[in-house]
């Protein structure tokens, strides 16, 4: 019983999760309305700094991650595609049936990118929805 607890840290070192952040508003397309760019390098690129989902009273828990990544474009608008690559990083929560929440990786491409770059989201906590730097909201 104490090994198989003992894979996750009792502290979560997510460091943007704010349980205060608006749950997201759809638009027509059926996509996350994203108004605000981020400022910080790390949101979305680094583990510790995932964007919260949250997808509260959805059953399909890839829904809200294609909902967000849809409203994305490539830096210069450019249309990008998306492939869940792994599911990795377990952390406390207590929105889990389990206890743990895990963290989604996506890789991200557009044409003319020289190397994809790689996302982590996360559908168990809150926080609020920003384009991450180096890509732009999809018009």
């Amino acid at each position: 019983m104490f090994l198989s607890g003992s894979c996750i840290s009792t502290k979560s070192t997510l460091k943007n999760v704010d349980d205060n952040a608006p749950v997201p508003r759809l638009s027509k397309n059926n996509t996350f309305i994203i108004t605000e760019y981020s400022k910080d390098k790390k949101y979305g690129y680094n583990k510790d700094y995932p964007i919260n989902i949250f997808y509260y009273n959805t059953y399909n828990e890839q829904l809200n991650e294609e909902r967000f990544l849809n409203a994305l474009a490539g830096p210069k608008g450019e249309k990008i595609s998306y492939t869940k690559i792994e599911t990795c990083c377990p952390f406390p929560s207590k929105r889990t049936a389990m206890g743990a929440g895990f963290l989604n990786i996506y890789e991200i491409r557009w044409e003319g990118q020289k190397k994809p770059i790689l996302l982590y989201l996360n559908i168990y906590e809150k926080g609020y929805l920003k384009c991450p730097v180096g890509l732009s909201i999809k018009k």
